[in-house]
């Protein structure tokens, strides 16, 4: 196994129309010096591995099932060798030069572990794409935003946050990460399955002192829902048990004593929102969420002793509902945010 200094790896399933259609551009854009591009099947039972036949450069590792985002990538990451991993989805177009900036900045800065590029919406190309915009953070009851994208607001891209800057999480859609720090962190939960993954690996890696970095100056271009599209109510249920169970490992004590609980009722009254909407199999799929995050509690407490030391890493300390639907902040500028202070 040859050892690489970046190596580009797609973590594919049933992604043979992406695959077609991405594969040839990536292979194109990424320069070939000490980069290795990787493809990832994840037990698939499409066309996949015929459309792989047909890129010989392309190194192929076959997984036997489909583990998921987190499985699949820990598997596979186990068999690369390189200096940095990128974690690409097979739904992402990269331009020519996409990959520099974000490899010049990791090695000028040894103390971040992980960054992203800027995330642009393959169909709508003035705006930011919903998944990572330019870089990830959360409230202080683990609401996920962007800059660039708040709760379901999208923003255009003027050149707003045309600056690198830290950020609590990188997108998993596409992130460059150390494997040293990847490893050294665990690698991803592999009881996510999938979705909020990244952020919970981000959150262990800034509780070990690291820094997560936005770099602005390479862009990609995401379609999104390439696998469980957004009103999927199975994607639903993972995100609103993952985002529990996040928070549980991660919180110091007393921290988790007071969010869980609140966290919990706002679920509850999200799921009943849904019921209104006549969407039951979303309810259904919140109270099935918390159902098994009760379940696994004694798991995650071993998890979290594991994890110290607790609550490095700083969340925004806001609360993204209430500056949403209260104070009327959709665009992440109107935040109170800036660099490490927030």
């Amino acid at each position: 196994m040859s050892s690489s200094k970046v190596a580009v790896v797609i973590l594919n399933w049933n992604g043979e129309h992406f695959l077609k259609k991405f594969l040839p551009t990536l292979i194109e854009n990424t320069p070939r010096s000490q980069v290795e591009i990787v493809v990832a099947d994840n037990g698939s039972t499409d066309g996949s591995l015929l459309i792989l036949n047909d890129y010989p450069t392309v190194r192929t590792i076959l997984l036997d099932k489909n583990f998921g985002y987190t499985g699949g990538y820990n598997r596979a990451l186990s068999q690369v060798e390189a200096q940095y991993y990128v974690l690409l989805n097979s739904d992402i177009e990269v331009p020519s030069g996409w990959l520099e900036p974000m490899v010049t900045f990791m090695d000028k800065n040894p103390q971040v572990a992980a960054c992203a590029p800027k995330l642009i919406d393959f169909n709508h190309k003035e705006y930011f794409e919903y998944a990572g915009a330019a870089g990830g953070f959360i409230d202080l009851f683990g609401y996920p935003f962007c800059r660039g994208r708040i709760l379901s607001e999208i923003e255009a891209d003027n050149g707003q946050y045309d600056d690198p800057m830290p950020i609590f999480w990188a997108s998993g859609a596409c992130m460059m990460v150390r494997s040293s720090c990847f490893w050294e962190a665990g690698g991803f939960d592999d009881d996510f399955f999938a979705h909020m993954e990244e952020i919970d690996l981000c959150w262990r890696l800034q509780n070990r002192g690291y820094i997560i970095y936005s770099i602005p100056s390479s862009v990609v271009y995401h379609v999104g829902g390439g696998t469980l599209p957004n009103n999927n109510p199975f994607k639903l249920f993972l995100n609103y048990r993952n985002n529990l169970s996040m928070l549980h490992k991660n919180l110091s004590l007393r921290a988790l004593l007071v969010v869980i609980p609140i966290r919990m009722v706002l679920d509850i009254l999200s799921a009943f929102v849904y019921l209104v909407n006549g969407r039951l199999s979303f309810t259904k799929a919140v109270f099935k969420a918390h159902k098994q995050y009760l379940a696994n509690i004694s798991t995650l407490n071993k998890k979290r002793k594991l994890l110290k030391p607790f609550n490095q890493a700083t969340r925004y300390r806001g609360l993204i509902l209430v500056d949403f639907f209260i104070l009327r902040r959709r665009k992440f500028y109107s935040l109170p945010i800036s660099g490490n202070n927030y």
